[in-house]
């Protein structure tokens, strides 16, 4: 936030830090369940699809989890240097109402809904559909 104050700065950042250790313990009882599941033996055809079922939701929330985090890391990131609340894009100050929403937020409202519309026509790679994620 070019005009930010730091009172609210750190109000962002230990909201930031609350999220990534909510998404932490989420992907940690994740990972537990999933232990746990193994442990039963599927006994038929029937079993075998719903725990393979199970996996695919676990590895898809999994992904989700990782990206989210990444974006969090990346947020408080942009804290630490100063660059928080600025668009990537743009370089224009993003709303405090869109931070509020989404504290992670790296681009204002009008850069994200046109960055979305180009990845749907296929004219544009964000950093984690390169990196294949």
């Amino acid at each position: 936030m070019k005009n930010g104050s730091k009172p609210k700065l750190a109000s962002y950042k230990k909201i930031l830090e609350k999220k990534a250790d909510e998404v932490r313990r989420s992907m940690s009882a994740q990972k537990a369940a999933q232990v746990v599941s193994r442990l039963d033996i599927p006994s038929d055809e029937g079993d075998l699809s719903q725990q393979s079922h199970e996996e695919w939701i676990f590895l898809n929330r999994n992904t989700i989890d990782a990206k989210l985090l990444r974006e969090i890391a990346d947020a408080l990131h942009r804290i630490d240097i100063g660059t928080y609340g600025v668009c990537m894009e743009c370089e224009e100050e993003i709303s405090q109402k869109r931070l509020d929403a989404v504290p992670w937020a790296k681009y204002c409202v009008a850069c994200q809904e046109e960055i979305a519309r180009r990845i749907d026509a296929g004219e544009y790679v964000d950093d984690y559909q390169e990196a294949g994620r």
